[in-house]
């Protein structure tokens, strides 16, 4: 029979489909697996990740979790506090905020009788967070995903899917200090995972927005020509220029103006410079912002890291939240590098001061002052795992550092006994899951995942009351009395 009968109908079960598979809804039957076989086969079906994602082996996971470590023990050396907040938000609350980049934003059907999206970043979430918990201060850091529609370049460590780490300040503090901190922590992170040379670019808000003003740029046209700006480290100059003049509708002399001006970058001495210039001097906004950029530079040198920063003038930060500083990172080719392949991943950190976004959440409008960075992962990710392929570095997917051993068969019993006291004494502890494995198969296992230490336990250790500890790299072997065990482990442990 092709159908096998579970019930009549009507008679202890419902219509409903079995949790085992659909149920024909006449007879109360049940179809089989071949039966459903034609039904479910796909032949075009093709499996893959979505476009812009992808999974992580666990050789990428040790890898991953190792820069995750690094910049989170940095956030919480300068004093954050960590923060999560959920993956989507309300779809107005998110896309009255990214202006020109809204329609980059996954948008979730209507769920509950709300309209939702994928967070883009973890900024805005963090100042609906303030706003709604009516906070005033807070140094915070959080690790999340954040979700982008756009083309993704794999090649180049950009995704659809990635992950974000921030921190963030908020508060009324006095100028420029938090600022500098901010940056001195992206020295700290960028320098400890050792990437190689880098830049950190600033600029200000208020300077972008004063040079557009004196150079002829419509008030009206400010964010979209900025956004325009913020692909200079993309595309060449003549590019961003014909997209201001043909795609935005940017008179040509106001493009050269502002193609004087992008050109520039340096130091303490560059922002002296600007002060003087006759055209930017003209504006009120441009000065407040070369005061704190002056400022901030001060601070840089106490802390160390100035010839780390270079002012350049034509970054702009895209997005519309910042108000004052704000800066990128950007790795730079060695001379060792020079007329090979470079990777080129665009800015591996980037961040800026933010004073009214809280503002835009809260009831009353009160503001939060905020600065703040992140750090993208998925690119010194990429850049690290290429590192790894050309020096060929192999990498331990666990961190076991004992395996439970027997030569005998019929010692399960004892195998169990000692890997439980090694659990209880924290020691990462492994065995095999089969009553009697084989030795030899037991030693090439701890050799391929590289465990540092065996136990063996068989009939001639058992009466006497020891084991024997094997150390896997040299093969030596050691008699040691069981109630000891545990603290001559742990003593080689500390001593490798």
């Amino acid at each position: 029979m092709v159908f096998r009968k579970l019930f009549a109908c009507g008679q202890g079960s419902s219509q409903a489909d079995s949790p085992r598979g659909p149920r024909c809804h006449r007879s109360g039957l049940l179809l089989t697996s071949e039966q459903l076989k034609p039904h479910q086969q796909k032949p075009n079906f093709i499996i893959k990740v979505p476009k812009g994602t992808r999974d992580l082996s666990p050789q990428q996971m040790v890898v991953r979790e190792k820069i995750l470590d690094k910049i989170i023990s940095c956030f919480k050396r300068h004093g954050a506090k960590g923060l999560d907040t959920p993956a989507f938000e309300l779809k107005e609350m998110l896309t009255e905020k990214y202006e020109d980049n809204f329609g980059l934003m996954y948008d979730l059907e209507d769920q509950g009788g709300e309209l939702l999206s994928l967070r883009y970043d973890l900024t805005v979430p963090f100042a609906r967070y303030l706003a709604m918990n009516k906070l005033k201060r807070m140094k915070r850091y959080q690790v999340g995903k954040v979700w982008r529609r756009e083309s993704p370049a794999i090649v180049q460590g950009r995704y659809r899917e990635f992950c974000q780490c921030d921190f963030d300040i908020a508060g009324e503090f006095d100028p420029m200090i938090p600022d500098a901190e901010c940056l001195r922590i992206m020295c700290e992170i960028l320098s400890g995972l050792q990437l190689g040379d880098f830049l950190i670019k600033v600029n200000d808000r208020r300077v972008v927005d004063g040079m557009f003003a004196v150079c002829g740029v419509p008030e009206s046209k400010f964010r979209t020509i900025c956004s325009s700006m913020d692909k200079l480290d993309k595309m060449s100059w003549e590019d961003v220029r014909l997209e201001m003049v043909a795609g935005k509708g940017l008179a040509p002399e106001v493009a050269d103006r502002i193609g004087d001006y992008v050109q520039c970058h340096g130091g303490i001495s560059l922002v002296e410079e600007l002060f003087k210039d006759p055209r930017l001097s003209q504006s009120q906004l441009a000065l407040q912002g070369l005061g704190d950029l002056k400022l901030l530079f001060e601070y840089l040198r106490l802390f160390g890291i100035a010839d780390k920063i270079s002012l350049d003038l034509s970054l702009a930060r895209g997005l519309d939240y910042y108000t004052g500083v704000i800066y990128e990172a950007v790795l730079l080719e060695s001379p060792a590098q020079a007329g090979k392949e470079t990777l080129n991943v665009g800015s591996v950190a980037a961040g800026g001061r933010y004073d009214r976004l809280v503002a835009q959440f809260d009831p009353k409008g009160h503001s939060v002052p905020c600065v703040g960075l992140s750090i993208g992962v998925e690119r010194i990710f990429y850049l690290v795992e290429q590192k790894m392929k050309i020096s060929c570095e192999k990498v331990r997917t666990t961190e076991t550092q004992v395996f439970v051993a027997t030569p005998q068969k019929n010692f399960l019993q004892e195998r169990l006994k000692i890997i439980a006291q090694l659990w209880d004494a924290g020691i990462k502890a492994e065995m095999l899951y089969k009553n009697n494995p084989k030795l030899l198969t037991q030693l090439h296992y701890c050799e391929k995942e590289d465990i540092p230490l065996m136990v063996i336990i068989g009939e001639q250790e058992q009466n006497e009351g020891v084991v024997k500890l094997r150390s896997v790299a040299s093969r030596e072997e050691v008699t040691v009395n069981r109630e000891s065990l545990v603290a001559e482990i742990q003593k080689r442990l500390s001593e490798s």
